[in-house]
């Protein structure tokens, strides 16, 4: 077989392939033998009968043509390897010649990963926002404990924000109940917000007994955006009573024996909460810094493509949270054109990281071994709910392995990259990134004087107190 290529552009090839004809052989005998099992000839068994035969009762350019189908995907990828191409997307692949017992020529013409002339990346600086826990936050934290130990009590007055209502719900439309927007004895806390427009203006100023209708719109279910009317009956009106906040208190919600301890634990889980935040926003501006050294040309039809799947998978959550396109872009502030150029702009700032990393993971020679692809399919699993084993069978079965080790080998890269860099705060203090997880998302920072056999005293998780999730460890 020979092959040329020829460059279109920095992103496309056009390979023209010619084979000679004995190298398809392998291909004309399964077609003769597949189709032998198909066809029944008088005097011969089936799957018996000779080639001549089948060339006169189906014709040899139907046998041709199904050799040509089977042989078409090997020898396209022995034409990539040989003319050390990687392709990005499916290629256009057109014979254009037969010559029966003579040769095959066809030509592909596919997008490919250009040829990128990586940066330095050993000098690599930025800058993220300091670290601070405010005497407010710690309160706030410690008052959600507080009410998580609360307890209602009736109270003889009309509802207002941050009292509890017992009520019974109903929409209808023309005089219909919606289907599924029926609810009886539920508690709700008036000014949460979440549920329907204009429920929680209707709850304030409401009484026990006292019923109340008023418009809105769903925003679930098959009548999502439209117009209905909300009946709503309040049945119990309820003040939340908060626990005291002293040393009782303290050693009834944690681990802890006094207030001051549960305090500084509160503060403590704050801070790494935000010590992580910051780590994710020190990755993610590594590595803007770093795409902004390097021009890369990407094909249209990757960004395209990848463009689609993500406002198809954006289109798809925000129809399971029954929310409509209109209301999320105004409750983002943006329009509809904002949100494209946006999307837009993302998607090809992640397709040029994706292919700088892996440029930068093959230079450094990185590898990825059994526990690290275990550890990042369990993580994978935990992240999208779903049973552990399951997901890598899905994973195996669907040959999705390749792209999860390809997943890892990038964030090793950014690791190394961020590892590498210079990172300040605001106030001029370089950070301490070497926390990064093998694939790339950030772990907790290494309390080297901390006791390895020691259990850890906490009260409930703060807020922040979770792995950050950015652009960057998606990649």
């Amino acid at each position: 077989m020979k092959s040329a290529v020829e460059t279109l552009s920095p992103t496309r090839a056009k390979l023209t392939v010619e084979v000679p004809f004995e190298e398809l052989k392998p291909s004309l005998d399964k077609a003769y033998k597949t189709i032998a099992q198909q066809i029944n000839v008088p005097g011969f068994r089936r799957g018996k009968v000779p080639p001549m035969v089948i060339d006169r009762q189906v014709g040899r350019g139907a046998i041709l043509d199904q050799a040509i189908n089977d042989a078409l995907p090997q020898l396209y990828i022995q034409a990539l390897q040989d003319n050390d191409l990687q392709p990005l997307a499916q290629p256009e692949i057109e014979v254009t010649r037969i010559e029966d017992n003579q040769s095959l020529e066809f030509t592909a013409e596919v997008d490919v990963k250009p040829e990128i002339e990586l940066p330095a990346y050993d000098d690599l600086t930025a800058e993220v926002e300091d670290v601070t826990v405010s005497d407010d936050e710690v309160e706030e934290q410690v008052q959600a404990l507080r009410e998580r130990f609360a307890t209602l009590v009736d109270v003889d007055r009309a509802a207002a924000d941050g009292d509890f209502v017992v009520i019974d719900l109903v929409a209808q439309q023309d005089g219909a109940t919606v289907d599924g927007a029926e609810l009886t004895g539920m508690s709700y806390k008036v000014g949460r917000g979440g549920m329907l427009d204009g429920l929680d203006e209707a709850l304030a100023g409401m009484t026990a007994e006292e019923e109340k209708t008023f418009s809105s719109q769903l925003v679930g279910g098959d009548l999502v955006g439209q117009d209905v009317e909300v009946r709503v009956k309040v049945s119990k009106v309820q003040e939340q009573e908060l626990p005291e906040l002293d040393d009782e208190f303290a050693q009834l919600a944690s681990e802890f024996d006094t207030v001051e301890e549960l305090t500084a634990d509160v503060r403590e889980r704050l801070g790494r909460g935000k010590r992580l935040e910051q780590a994710a926003a020190a990755r993610d501006a590594v590595l803007e810094a770093f795409l902004e050294r390097v021009d890369v040309p990407l094909p249209e039809t990757v960004v395209t493509d990848e463009l689609n799947s993500r406002r198809s998978n954006i289109e798809q959550q925000l129809a399971y949270a029954g929310i409509p396109l209109e209301k999320y872009l105004e409750d983002e502030g943006q329009t509809e054109e904002e949100f494209e150029a946006d999307l837009e702009r993302r998607v090809r700032d992640a397709v040029v990281a994706q292919l700088l990393l892996d440029e930068v993971a093959t230079k450094e020679e990185l590898g990825v071994s059994q526990d690290e692809l275990q550890e990042h399919l369990l993580r994978r699993a935990q992240q999208s709910g779903e049973d552990p084993q399951a997901f890598i069978n899905h994973m195996l079965e669907h040959n999705h392995i390749p792209e999860m080790v390809q997943e890892i080998r990038r964030g090793k890269a950014l690791a190394q990259l961020v590892e590498s860099a210079t990172v300040t705060d605001a106030s001029g203090n370089v950070l301490d990134l070497k926390n990064l997880r093998p694939d790339g998302t950030i772990g907790e920072p290494v309390d080297e004087s901390a006791d390895p056999e020691a259990p850890e005293n906490s009260a409930e998780p703060a807020a922040g107190d979770s792995e950050p999730t950015t652009a960057a460890a998606r990649l």
